[in-house]
C-alpha cells in the first residue's frame, strides 16, 4: 500500500482536451436524423405514463391545478434537456452522461451514472 494515493485511483479524472485528443479514425456514423432523435427523446422522457396516469393524478391528486401541475413538470423537463445540450456541446464525445460525470466528477462517479443510465433504461423497457 505504500505510494497508493485514492486520487489516482477511482477519483481520477480526464481533462476534457484529452478526451477530444483521443478521437480514434473510426468513430461512430450519424445515421439518425432530426425527427427520429426528437422521437426517441419525447418517447424516454415522456412514455406511456402520460396516457394511463394524467386522469388519476387529475382526479386524486392535483384537481384543477393539474394543468399547473404539467407546467412545473415540462419546465423541469426542459432544465434537464438544456443541461444535456450544454454537456453535449462541452463534449461532443459519444458515451453519453458517463462521459460527463468522468470529466467533470472522476471515474468513479462515471461509472456510477453510467451503470445508473443502463438500469433506467432497461427499467423503461
Amino acid at each position: 500500500m505504500a505510494g497508493f494515493r485514492m486520487g489516482e485511483g477511482v477519483l481520477r479524472r480526464k481533462p476534457i482536451e484529452h478526451i477530444e485528443e483521443t478521437e480514434s479514425g473510426g468513430g461512430l456514423v450519424r445515421s439518425l436524423g432530426l425527427w427520429q432523435l426528437t422521437a426517441i427523446g419525447v418517447g424516454g422522457i415522456i412514455g406511456a405514463g402520460i396516457f394511463t396516469l394524467a386522469g388519476t393524478v387529475a382526479n386524486g391528486t392535483a384537481g384543477p391545478a393539474v394543468l399547473v401541475s404539467f407546467l412545473i413538470a415540462g419546465v423541469a423537463s426542459a432544465a434537464a434537456a438544456l443541461s444535456y445540450a450544454e454537456f453535449a456541446g462541452l463534449i461532443p464525445k459519444a458515451g453519453s452522461a458517463y462521459t460527463y460525470g468522468y470529466a467533470v466528477l472522476g471515474e468513479l462517479v462515471g461509472w456510477f451514472i453510467g451503470w445508473d443510465l443502463l438500469l433506467e433504461y432497461t427499467a423503461i423497457v
